[in-house]
């Protein structure tokens, strides 16, 4: 039997991933002198409650130990296959490598680099799960899986640039358009996924929705691609984001999300992220 990891990148918290037949992994945010396992210790909301206090947050990585631990316990009687976030963008891919060479049964165990992070990640982990409930090997799971990697596009349009610059996810010339002012940012991953670059920069919400629209038109997105919308406690804004893009996508599948503590604490307060894998 193949047994599926990801991490918080989900959404999910441990429970919700283990009623889907995935065991999450954790990620780790801190803020003031408290540590937190997102999702499973704090939630969005009590997470933006204490921002309000003023404290920078920070995140990390799942520790290789709890990793190697998780490793352990799965892979000696199953096959492994883990579906991290975007390398580079985390160094969660890395990490598990690291703890699967220290691993007794590494033979058993597969870490897949996902190339993205949140609503497509949660897509290609449930993707992943219900191939292994059918019985598909790690390396048919991961061919198809790739499918969809290689067809995913996501955007960020962030409100306050301040935590994207402290979280060096940015390229530099992405990172000098954080001051302007009367302009709305949309932020994309770079070809190879592993930091922030600026796609465009529009006077108006809707011109900078009306180009990521015609990027999907471009993709050729359609009733075969799944798309997210997730947000950083703006709930109407990403209603109405997600009202405008059903709109102009009315045969695509679409959901909305709050952001997790870790995906505020880089994208900040106030961000919106728009993505679409293909299933």
């Amino acid at each position: 039997m193949v047994r599926i990891i990801a991490d918080t990148s989900t959404l999910f918290n441990s429970k919700e991933g283990k009623e889907n037949n995935i065991t999450i992994t954790p990620l780790n945010v801190t803020i003031g002198k408290q540590s937190f396992r997102e999702l499973d210790e704090i939630d969005t909301k009590q997470f933006l409650e204490l921002l309000k206090n003023g404290d920078v947050p920070r995140s990390s990585q799942p520790s290789i130990g709890d990793k190697m631990q998780q490793y352990e316990t799965l892979a000696a009687d199953d096959e492994i296959l883990d579906i991290t976030m975007a390398d580079g963008l985390s160094g969660t891919y890395e990490s598990a490598c690291n703890a699967k060479q220290e691993c007794e049964y590494r033979e058993r165990i597969t870490v897949l680099n996902s190339g993205t992070l949140c609503g497509p990640h949660r897509y290609l982990a449930l993707k992943a799960s219900k191939l292994a409930q059918e019985g598909k090997s790690v390396a048919e799971i991961v061919e198809t899986l790739t499918k969809s990697i290689n067809n995913e596009k996501s955007f960020l349009i962030p409100f306050d640039f301040s935590f994207l610059k402290r979280g060096g996810r940015l390229t530099p010339i992405a990172a000098t358009i954080g001051g302007m002012l009367k302009v709305v940012p949309v932020m994309t991953l770079t070809e190879d996924h592993r930091r922030l670059e600026k796609f465009t920069m529009k006077r108006t919400k809707n011109k900078a929705l009306a180009a990521i629209v015609d990027c999907y038109n471009e993709m050729g997105v359609d009733k075969d691609y799944y798309m997210t919308i997730t947000h950083a406690d703006v709930l109407e804004e990403a209603i109405s984001v997600k009202k405008f893009m059903q709109e102009k996508f009315p045969e695509t599948e679409i959901e909305l999300f709050d952001l997790s503590p870790v995906f505020i604490t880089q994208g900040g307060p106030g961000c919106i992220a728009i993505q679409v894998i293909k299933k």
